[in-house]
């Protein structure tokens, strides 16, 4: 059976703007608490929102984090035109890191942005194609029960 949706927002993302880094996920997270979603969902919502839009403004040209809401689940999409992950099961390691010296020191690329997503998330499924961009598509159950 399908849940029907009920509330849906659509954020671009432009690489390399630190400036607005983190609008879209804090705009995600009042969006949240708004709507009434428990406040633990809406943490983990607020860190792999996070999270997932930093690597797109560290690592792509642009990118799109789609926000959808149901009586069951938050998901959240981010797909970027960025230059891809060579190799995923690396990259999901902590620690592991492709920052630049000039990230490390706005004070990024500690290796930690995609394992707290897949910690955060109750579904986490990641696709990349090198030279065409990578998407993450995460969810959390808001019924309370984890798998």
């Amino acid at each position: 059976m399908m849940t029907e949706i009920s509330f849906q927002q659509e954020f671009e993302i432009k690489g390399g703007d630190f400036v607005r880094a983190g609008e879209a996920s804090c705009e995600i997270k009042n969006l949240l608490k708004e709507l009434g979603v428990a406040m633990q969902v809406v943490r983990r919502a607020a860190i792999v929102s996070y999270e997932a839009e930093m690597n797109v403004i560290m690592y792509a040209g642009s990118g799109r984090l789609d926000l959808s809401v149901t009586s069951d689940r938050v998901q959240i999409v981010v797909d970027d035109r960025g230059p891809g992950i060579e190799d995923v099961e690396l990259a999901m390691s902590e620690g592991y890191s492709t920052a630049t010296p000039e990230m490390r020191e706005l004070g990024f690329g500690a290796g930690m942005g995609l394992p707290n997503i897949k910690r955060n998330s109750d579904i986490f499924k990641i696709h990349s194609k090198v030279g065409r961009g990578t998407r993450l598509e995460m969810t959390i159950r808001t019924n309370g029960h984890r798998l």
